[in-house]
């Protein structure tokens, strides 16, 4: 894919790659190597957390901020280059976990995370980055937490620091006890417990696709965490499980492993994206010790759009939410939305009492225009100059901008005349694909220069994104890539003017909160967390907050009205908008701040034995 679209603009050498870490840890020459993985940014983050003290991370800061210093040493980069300016070699100055928390909670919890993700080792979307985000962040505060991960065989063992066996043991599935080894690591400043069958669960060359039945091998991790817990005796406050993957769990607990040994613990349900729910047949179910039958009732785990079917299915989502003594989902209004729109809507409303919405934040240490490794010149809300030069940057390297003589500090006109409006995203329908081709369109019209990065995983999705690439990417305004890419996503926050998210539900996103961090002001469609963390310049109801440019309709109309809305503020109100950036930068999405609600609702819900 990246060779056939990007290629076009640049020498095709260079192939896809998925989010999950699979790539060699020691790279050969970007010139002798023509496939590795996008990731090598996760790596760097792993090997060199230990690295920055917080006092040197700071100072990192204070001279990142500088525009001063490198830019007249800057080697701007060309669309004729024959490695892409996004895969050079960047420094190793590292990324350390978050700086800790200036609170620390007065009663320290046990948390154990159950997860079919985790970031930077086994990412894929924004799951990975939530469960390790809000890991850390509780750690910060003094709380004791692990992960308890799949061994997937596509992790890098050597990315895992301390890594050994802790545990020999049976879990069971589907009539047989499967002998199970349970390793212990760091990730991140994270312990990670890794669950290892020595069937072929988790086996393959990615997170998700490989040859095993998925289904069966997240109800038997799911039961083999429980089982590892029972084994050695631990009892932790609250299990935090996420997603239909680990929806099973609650099952498991409350109807075996709570009559066993397991007495303390409570749970937590976090639902990403209620799109995903885990159909799953009463047979399978009945794979993991449970009778699947029990299940197949309303109030219980039978999928609502099945019932009256032959045979009727059932929701490993829908049977955690009933199970968890706590259910959350990632932003207040999503869960408003949840309980009035899906099929889930009548099961959230019988459980109401218990349903939580909890913003997602972001990691504001690997996200930080002060000190990204990434970026050409580093900048910061007190200084940000450096931004035009990570635009021009960009520009440059797109083919979006001349190669006249860099003069100096001095950016060329076209830097500032042509706003660079950005859109990061898987390209799905949730995403508005409908929106982000008009979106193509109407800046170009308005004299604007667009960047798309992101990739489809539906076959016809990719070839009309392939025919608007070949449209579009000899011209002088629209870049369309599609790919991933760690490091080119850095580049592009930082290089924005505006990020667009014209998504048609958004559970939290994390586009708008990381675009803002870099100073790009966020164009936003009204819906779940981009409503909880966007409010619209021109709303005087709610001025202090105001923050960017927000539209409600699913039509093209009322995108066009909000880009017209933000070049408007660009070119005729430049003190206003500079004022805009200055604020969108300040504003604290961090774990740190947001994980005080997700500690308040564990304690609500732990008990003492």
């Amino acid at each position: 894919m990246e060779c056939a679209v990007v290629g076009k603009f640049f020498s095709p050498f260079f192939s896809s790659s998925r989010s999950v870490v699979v790539e060699k840890r020691k790279l050969p020459s970007l010139h002798k190597k023509i496939k590795f993985c996008s990731s090598k940014f996760k790596m760097k983050a792993i090997q060199a957390e230990t690295h920055l003290s917080q006092e040197a991370e700071l100072q990192a800061e204070k001279r990142g901020s500088s525009t001063g210093v490198g830019v007249g040493e800057l080697i701007w980069p060309s669309p004729s280059d024959g490695t892409p300016f996004w895969k050079k070699d960047f420094p190793s100055s590292g990324v350390s976990p978050e700086a800790p928390a200036d609170v620390k909670d007065s009663d320290p919890k046990h948390i154990i995370h159950v997860t079919a993700e985790m970031a930077p080792i086994a990412k894929v979307g924004g799951l990975g980055d939530v469960v390790t985000g809000l890991a850390r962040a509780c750690l910060s505060r003094g709380h004791t937490v692990d992960i308890m991960l799949p061994f997937y065989e596509c992790i890098q063992k050597q990315h895992v620091k301390d890594l050994t066996v802790i545990t020999k043991y049976n879990s069971y599935h589907d009539g047989n006890w499967v002998p199970t080894n349970a390793y212990r690591g760091v990730v991140s400043g994270i312990p990670v417990i890794f669950i290892e069958p020595s069937n072929q669960f988790f086996k393959g060359q990615y997170v998700y696709g490989g040859s095993f039945n998925e289904l069966e091998a997240y109800l038997f991790f799911s039961r083999a965490c429980l089982e590892w817990m029972q084994v050695t005796s631990t009892q932790p406050d609250i299990i935090h499980v996420h997603e239909w993957q680990t929806g099973a769990l609650p099952l498991l607990y409350w109807d075996i492993y709570h009559h066993l040994s397991l007495k303390k613990p409570r749970i937590v349900l976090t639902i990403h994206n209620m799109e995903h729910y885990g159909e799953c047949s009463k047979e399978q179910l009945s794979k993991s010790g449970l009778e699947g039958s029990v299940y197949a009732s309303i109030d219980k785990a039978v999928d609502d759009r099945t019932i009256g079917h032959n045979p009727e299915r059932l929701s490993l989502l829908k049977g955690g939410i009933v199970y968890s003594n706590a259910v959350v989902t990632v932003s207040p209004t999503y869960l408003k939305e949840t309980l009035c729109t899906g099929w889930l809507a009548s099961t959230l409303l019988r459980n109401r009492d218990k349903y939580y919405g909890i913003l997602n934040g972001i990691d504001t240490t690997m996200w930080n225009p002060a000190t990204d490794i990434f970026l050409p010149v580093k900048f910061n809300d007190q200084k940000p100059e450096g931004k035009k030069f990570c635009k021009y940057y960009v520009q440059r390297g797109l083919g979006l901008a001349s190669e006249g003589t860099q003069d100096g500090n001095h950016v060329p006109d076209i830097t500032y005349k042509a706003p660079l409006v950005v859109c990061i995203t898987r390209l799905v329908p949730q995403k508005g694909l409908h929106l982000i081709s008009h979106a193509i369109k109407c800046i170009e019209e308005l004299g604007g220069q667009m960047v798309i990065l992101g990739k489809a995983s539906d076959v016809q999705v990719e070839t009309e994104f392939e025919c608007l690439a070949k449209l579009h990417n000899q011209g002088p305004c629209i870049r369309i890539l599609l790919m991933f890419s760690e490091e080119l996503s850095h580049m592009l926050y930082a290089a924005a003017d505006m990020v667009l998210v014209p998504s048609i539900y958004e559970p939290c996103g994390l586009t708008q909160m990381i675009g803002m961090r870099y100073g790009a002001v966020p164009v936003v469609r009204k819906t779940g967390g981009l409503a909880d963390t966007v409010f619209d310049m021109d709303d005087q109801s709610n001025h202090n907050r105001a923050n960017g440019f927000v539209f409600e309709g699913i039509d093209e109309g009322s995108l066009n009205c909000a880009l017209d809305r933000a070049f408007m503020y660009y070119r005729e109100k430049p003190d206003e908008w500079n004022g805009i950036l200055k604020k969108v930068m300040e504003v604290d999405n961090s774990w740190n701040n947001t994980a005080g609600k997700y500690v308040e609702l564990y304690n609500s819900k732990s008990v003492r034995l």
